[in-house]
């Protein structure tokens, strides 16, 4: 595997979607687990805020660049990725390679309706997929344990974990080894689109990193706030990190 580049304290994987679907399909053929982390930038921005998110998150074997903020800011800061790996469409190829391998997978998120909902239009797109099962993500601190038991029953091969953050990244510390599940992939709500709940932004948003505006023209009076404070605090990190750079840059140059 490439070696690690490191982003405001935060190792992450460089690996193209390819190469990350190959790493998740060896998981499950070796029989050993793989722990998937996605960071955009308003998750390494919380990260410096919640130090149980930030373990959570160090503690998954891969860790990817969900959003193109992070990317941008690799190239800036001389930790450069090779492109995006966006959760929800690693969560469409693993489900189409799921499907055409013959490995089960375990749903646990989202509202009931928008979960059933979502599993209708997954079984309509891929017809051989194997559900090991599903449940909704509304549940009790308490019940972390049982819900793991009832995946590891199921015999589930990958699980997908759409609970928004740090819900899933810290269900997944705790408990993803119970699961049993080869592949632990927290995908946040991409239930929700998935099931036609909330739409995805186009294409061309996504590739200026607009992902984040499209989501808060849906929902002003929830995200807007959200996602101009994120993202006004990780143009900040990233302008100081810069900064901290710099010189040590000048000064290697200079030894050259």
């Amino acid at each position: 595997m490439s070696e690690r580049r490191t982003l405001f304290g935060v190792e992450l994987d460089p690996l193209t979607m390819d190469e990350t679907v190959r790493h998740c399909l060896e998981a499950v053929h070796d029989g050993r687990q793989l722990e998937i982390g996605v960071v955009n930038a308003a998750k390494l921005v919380n990260m410096r805020r919640d130090p149980r998110l930030a373990q959570a998150v160090a503690g998954c074997d891969l860790v990817v660049a969900d959003g193109q903020a992070v990317v941008w800011a690799g190239r800036v800061l001389r930790a450069p990725l090779p492109e995006r790996v966006a959760g929800i469409d690693l969560f469409v190829r693993l489900l189409a390679e799921a499907e055409s391998a013959g490995l089960s997978v375990y749903f646990l998120g989202a509202k009931p309706e928008a979960l059933a909902e979502m599993e209708r239009r997954v079984a309509d797109r891929f017809p051989g997929l194997k559900v090991a099962g599903s449940r909704h993500g509304y549940f009790d601190d308490s019940e972390q344990a049982s819900v793991a038991d009832a995946i590891a029953h199921s015999g589930a091969q990958l699980l997908f974990l759409g609970m928004t953050s740090p819900k899933k990244e810290i269900f997944t510390a705790a408990y993803g080894a119970r699961t049993g599940a080869r592949v632990v992939h927290g995908v946040g709500g991409s239930f929700d689109i998935l099931a036609g709940v909330t739409k995805r932004a186009p294409a061309a948003w996504q590739r200026m990193g607009l992902e984040w505006l499209y989501r808060a023209l849906q929902e002003p009076r929830r995200l807007g706030r959200r996602y101009l404070t994120t993202n006004a605090a990780f143009a900040l990190m990233t302008a100081r990190e810069f900064i901290r750079l710099t010189p040590q840059t000048a000064s290697a140059n200079r030894s050259h």
